[in-house]
């Protein structure tokens, strides 16, 4: 799998640098070089397939071999191993409810995902990858949950003092293992400033 930042196709990374990096060095995003159309006996099959079964097939055609099936497929479900119900509103209305993950946030779902990602990138590597995030909010417990007990992976989570929730605070600094929480004596861009140094 190849990816160009969307400011300089030039820049072209692999899918593992991408996940490392985050970002390009252009403050771009990383854009796959091609999107696959997935066949329509795929979509035909949604009713039958759990949520995690379709994660693996839509990463699995997006990845295009990066990662082996077998691999993958223990990363998705891994990663989305909570329910995510369409709830029927009325009529015609329904709601696609991603608060059921650990800290009942839709970013559970990225945050594991890329946890996941990061950790089977890391598994030949020697030393622990070390994550610093910022946070003011549910950003922070999405990560501390998504990322506790990963295997190659420390993260430390800065977040300002006062500024988060009671319960937000709780799921940033009751986990430990693998998670530090640090409060600051700032703001959210204070925090951020520091991660960026």
């Amino acid at each position: 799998m190849s990816l160009y930042s969307t400011n300089d196709k030039r820049v072209r990374v692999d899918l593992k640098e991408a996940v490392f990096r985050g970002l390009p060095p252009d403050n771009g995003l990383y854009m796959p070089d091609r999107i696959p159309r997935l066949a329509d006996s795929f979509f035909q099959a949604l009713p039958d397939m759990s949520f995690s079964e379709i994660g693996f097939r839509v990463a699995q055609a997006l990845f295009d071999g990066a990662i082996p099936d077998e691999a993958l497929r223990e990363i998705v479900e891994e990663a989305i191993n909570f329910p995510a119900p369409v709830v029927k509103l009325d009529g015609r209305k329904y709601v696609l409810e991603l608060f059921h993950g650990p800290s009942l946030a839709f970013k559970d779902f990225g945050a594991r995902f890329m946890a996941r990602l990061m950790s089977y990138f890391n598994r030949d590597e020697d030393g622990d990858l070390v994550i610093l995030v910022a946070t003011s909010g549910d950003t922070g417990g999405a990560v501390a949950a998504g990322f506790y007990d990963t295997p190659g992976i420390r993260v430390v989570i800065l977040y300002p003092s006062g500024k988060v929730s009671p319960l937000q605070e709780k799921q940033l600094t009751t986990l430990g293992k693998n998670i530090t929480a640090l409060e600051v004596d700032g703001t959210f861009d204070d925090c951020q400033a520091l991660v960026k140094q």
